[in-house]
């Protein structure tokens, strides 16, 4: 998770952030106190109509919430956010940009994959034309987005092509590159292009063992996933299932029964046994 800092604030995981404790929750991993701490933020600063820090506590108890997959919830309170951080930054502002995003990626994640791609296309020339450096994040987080939403749709070869356009910016931070790499990797398995699947899976498999445990945690089992389904494609059936019950156990520990991604491993292995 990153939050960007607001209007010339402080961080919000500074020491004298009043979601420096939420934060720090987060990225332990422990996502029911970071979104108990971040309502309980959100509730003392309600009655302040252009308080700044009340549209930053929803949107950090909305992603602890997706967290524990609770993703029709985490949607409620991005939709509670957005008109505030609209009113407090303005609509075109970073700040809000990312809201947006991190709202259409929940959509996704209960099966709305159009809508997801529709705001997530809209959001990236949005964070384009914005000049401030975190905008540049905003527009590729945006645009994992849109690719994971068309591989959902079945749209796999549009999906490859604004994977690797994406990979080939500038400058890319780690964390990006995993999540589009692993993207690639599923765009790939869903045109039955499984050797190339695998070999991009094995490239995100050594970006994420590279990252810190901070940045590890919100892909847990992704990794086992992709590389289980280009597996199967392959008919190394045993390695497949080993894979995906290893990325499941994963979700399972981290994520919760509830997550999208738990449910997706169990999806997986039911399709490695049938």
């Amino acid at each position: 998770m990153r939050i960007f800092r607001p209007r010339g604030r402080p961080d919000v995981s500074s020491v004298r952030s009043p979601l420096a404790q939420a934060v720090a929750m987060f990225r332990a991993g422990r996502y029911a106190d970071a979104e108990r701490e971040a309502r309980d933020v959100a509730a003392s600063r309600a009655r302040r109509r252009d308080d700044t820090w009340a549209p930053l506590a929803l949107d950090i108890a909305a992603v602890a919430v997706s967290a524990q997959g609770r993703h029709a919830e985490a949607l409620s309170l991005y939709d509670q956010a957005l008109p505030m951080f609209a009113r407090v930054f303005g609509d075109g502002h970073p700040q809000t940009l990312k809201a947006r995003s991190d709202r259409a990626q929940v959509l996704t994640s209960l099966g709305r994959h159009a809508e997801c791609e529709a705001e997530c296309a809209a959001v990236v020339p949005a964070a384009a034309r914005r000049t401030e450096p975190e905008a540049a994040q905003v527009a590729t987080a945006a645009r994992n987005g849109q690719v994971f939403a068309l591989i959902a749709l079945g749209r796999h070869p549009e999906a490859e092509a604004l994977a690797r356009e994406a990979l080939a910016a500038p400058h890319l931070p780690e964390r990006f590159s995993l999540v589009l790499r692993l993207n690639l990797a599923r765009s790939l398995s869903g045109q039955d292009r499984h050797e190339e699947a695998l070999a991009e899976a094995e490239r995100a498999q050594r970006l994420h063992r590279g990252l810190p445990a901070v940045e590890q945690r919100p892909e847990t089992g992704a990794v086992d996933l992709v590389m289980a389904t280009a597996l199967l494609g392959l008919g190394r059936r045993d390695e497949a299932r080993a894979r995906a019950v290893a990325g499941h156990d994963a979700c399972l520990a981290v994520l919760g029964p509830d997550h999208r991604r738990t449910a997706e491993a169990r999806e997986l292995i039911g399709r490695i046994d049938a």
